[in-house]
C-alpha cells in the first residue's frame, strides 16, 4: 500500500488557494512533498502532445501528471521568482519538479522518472504569497519577471547534468524564491566543482 495524492481530476467551480495547498487537495507524504515552495504544482498542457507520441497507449487526461494547475503558455522557460496572479491569489515560481517513484507507480512505467527528467519536462512548483481564489479557465497574468534569475529548466539541468553550467550554478545558489534543500543542494554543487 503506497498513501499519495498524485491522482488528480478538474474541479469546477472556485477553490481557494492557500499557502500550502488547494482547499480539497493536499499532498500525502510532507517528509518529501509539500511545504511552502511545493504549495502547487504547475504543469504546461503543451506537454501532452509530446507525451502521447512517446506513450501511444496510455490514456492522458489532464492532471496525469499530479498537476494542480494544468496551463498554457507557461514553459518552463519561466525564471524562478517570476510572479504572477491566478484569480484572486499570487504566486511565485519556486523550483522544478523532481518526481518521485509514485510517478512511475502512476504509469506503471519502471522507466517513467527516467524519461520524466530526460524529457526537460518537468513542470514546476510556485508558492502562495497571496491567498486568494483560482477557478479552472482563469486567466495567469504576469506581475514581476525575476530578471536576474534562472529559468526553471537552468535548474533542472543543474540538478540532472554530470557537468553542471558554473556560471548559471552560481547565479543560482542563493535565489530566494528556492527552498533552502535546493540552494543547499546547488551550494554542494558548486563547491564540488571548486575543488
Amino acid at each position: 500500500m503506497v498513501e499519495t495524492s498524485i491522482f488528480k481530476a478538474p474541479v469546477a467551480g472556485p477553490v481557494a488557494l492557500r499557502t500550502l495547498n488547494l482547499d480539497g487537495d493536499r499532498q500525502a507524504d510532507l517528509s518529501v512533498h509539500g511545504g511552502a515552495h511545493k504549495a502547487v504544482y504547475v504543469y504546461p498542457s503543451e506537454h501532452y502532445d509530446f507525451w502521447r507520441a512517446e506513450l501511444p497507449r496510455v490514456d492522458l487526461p489532464w492532471g496525469m501528471f499530479g498537476e494542480n494547475f494544468t496551463t498554457a503558455g507557461l514553459l518552463e522557460d519561466v525564471r524562478i521568482g517570476d510572479r504572477f496572479r491566478i484569480g484572486s491569489a499570487e504566486v511565485i515560481v519556486s523550483e522544478p519538479r523532481v518526481p518521485c517513484y509514485k510517478l512511475g507507480l502512476k504509469f506503471g512505467r519502471a522507466d517513467m522518472l527516467k524519461r520524466f527528467l530526460a524529457s526537460g519536462r518537468s513542470g514546476f512548483y510556485v508558492m502562495v504569497v497571496k491567498e486568494g481564489v483560482v477557478q479552472a479557465g482563469g486567466a495567469i497574468k504576469l506581475l514581476e519577471r525575476a530578471e536576474q534569475s534562472v529559468t526553471v529548466t537552468d535548474v533542472t539541468q543543474l540538478y540532472a547534468s554530470k557537468h553542471p553550467d558554473p556560471a548559471i550554478l552560481r547565479r543560482a545558489v542563493d535565489l530566494e524564491a528556492l527552498s533552502d534543500a535546493w540552494r543547499g543542494f546547488l551550494r554542494d554543487r558548486l563547491a564540488q566543482l571548486e575543488l
